[in-house]
């Protein structure tokens, strides 16, 4: 019923490739299987590409061109997420096929992210092998295997490749999909390329006091101190504002769009600010694309429910719109808390990535790719990317760092990852591998 490609597929994801944060949690048998699996399963584009296993368990592998130039870069990640096995419908790792025809859907943890796309990548490599086919300039795969926690792994190959002196034209990681009526009014398809990536930091707070029995609580207890300043954070976000790939994104769309939205988009100079303001009542998505979000992810207290808590935390993720800083967002989240008697430590953070550009052969690689192999219909535009990947380390390397994931996604397939039910329709996987050959071709 369905090419063997599925059934590749369906079997590497019934690998738990699980990542955590506690690395001392990760049980590093099943990457071990992963890596038998892929030389089992791809045997010619393992009989023609170079493999080293870097920091590992990461993978990179080489396939040398017919010329000298810079070459391609395509990533992946082998880790996935944890699962909570009571909230899925059906069990995690079957990779279970529900459904028939077009409507056919693999149900599985990764199926999307991310072993959607590198399998997608192994199986056009392996085609065009088998096809003869060699590509001009060298042809480098990159999957990391911690992308979800660490990613050092894709540090590692970072620091390899530029080690031997490679400098890529053209990086490509997970991001974006193919969406529809993600921008209000535009009903054509969008390819999302993120140009960019917001950068990423965690904002330790801490409330103390001497503590004691619950039954006699002080005038403000840490806790109560903790949730003050949580709430100020929330009733003060940070300003809305269009940073330069969001409004490429709008100048793109413009065309597609009905009036009045064609005229709106058209004048940004004149109603950007109001546009922006506007966003985040349409949604989280939106929200996130025109500000720094801020939000308290994690909150510890006292160990027991009769006790005061002598400390209060809670952490609180930041993700940095393009054009903010790490040292910028802790200096407002001081000015907003304005309480001494917070302590407030930034915990890690990085600033948002560099931004590539969305004109010049890279970007028009990508754009061609899009439309022979998933659709002429299909209008790419820059965005910035919402999440984290592991492609902002690659920017040490190259100017032409892009993140888009080559599959047609519904909304609630996107709200499935990193949730329960995550799942990938068949028919939409295998249009994926178009795209993937299709820029290989091009290389």
């Amino acid at each position: 019923m369905f090419p063997a490609s599925v059934d590749r597929f369906r079997e590497l994801l019934q690998i738990p490739t699980v990542s955590h944060a506690d690395e001392t949690l990760i049980d590093p048998e099943p990457f071990d299987r992963f890596h038998a699996a892929l030389e089992r399963l791809y045997p010619r584009l393992h009989g023609v590409l170079e493999r080293e296993v870097i920091a590992g368990h990461s993978l990179l592998y080489r396939w040398a061109g017919s010329a000298s130039g810079e070459p391609l870069v395509l990533m992946a990640h082998i880790d996935v997420v944890p699962v909570v096995d009571d909230e899925w419908d059906r069990p995690a790792f079957d990779a279970e096929i529900v459904g028939e025809g077009e409507d056919a859907e693999i149900h599985a943890r990764g199926a999307i992210d991310d072993k959607g796309s590198l399998v997608a990548i192994l199986e056009a490599v392996e085609q065009l092998v088998i096809d003869g086919f060699t590509p001009v300039r060298d042809v480098y795969l990159a999957f990391g295997h911690n992308e979800e926690t660490a990613g050092d792994g894709a540090q590692e190959i970072v620091r390899v490749l530029q080690g031997r002196g490679i400098r890529p034209g053209l990086v490509l990681d997970e991001g974006g999909a193919v969406v529809d009526g993600v921008i209000p009014g535009v009903t054509v398809s969008t390819a999302m390329v993120g140009v960019a990536e917001r950068g990423v930091m965690t904002v330790l707070l801490t409330a103390r006091e001497g503590g004691g029995h619950a039954s006699t609580p002080p005038a403000v207890p840490a806790t109560a101190r903790l949730a003050r300043a949580i709430d100020r954070l929330h009733r003060h976000p940070f300003p809305t504002r269009l940073a330069p790939p969001v409004r490429a994104m709008f100048t793109t769309i413009a065309p597609h769009a009905p009036q009045p939205l064609r005229w709106v988009f058209s004048n940004l100079g004149l109603l950007g600010p109001a546009l922006a303001a506007a966003f985040p009542r349409l949604g989280p998505e939106m929200n996130a694309m025109v500000r720094t979000t801020a939000v308290a992810t994690q909150l510890s207290g006292a160990p027991g429910e009769n006790v005061l808590a002598t400390t209060a935390r809670a952490a609180v993720n930041i993700r940095l719109l393009t054009g903010d800083t790490v040292d910028g967002a802790a200096a407002r989240v001081r000015r907003i808390i304005a309480d001494p008697a917070v302590e407030i430590e930034v915990r890690h953070g990085s600033d948002p990535s560099k931004v590539s550009p969305w004109k010049g052969e890279a970007w028009l690689r990508i754009a061609q790719a899009v439309a022979d192999g998933l659709g002429e219909q299909i209008v790419t535009t820059p965005y910035i990317q919402l999440g984290a990947s592991d492609s902002r380390w690659f920017t040490a390397i190259s100017d032409h760092v892009y993140r888009f994931t080559p599959f047609h996604l519904t909304r609630a397939e996107r709200d499935a990852l990193h949730s329960h039910n995550e799942r990938i329709r068949v028919a939409v996987w295998l249009r994926g591998i178009g795209f993937y050959r299709e820029l290989l071709r091009g290389s």
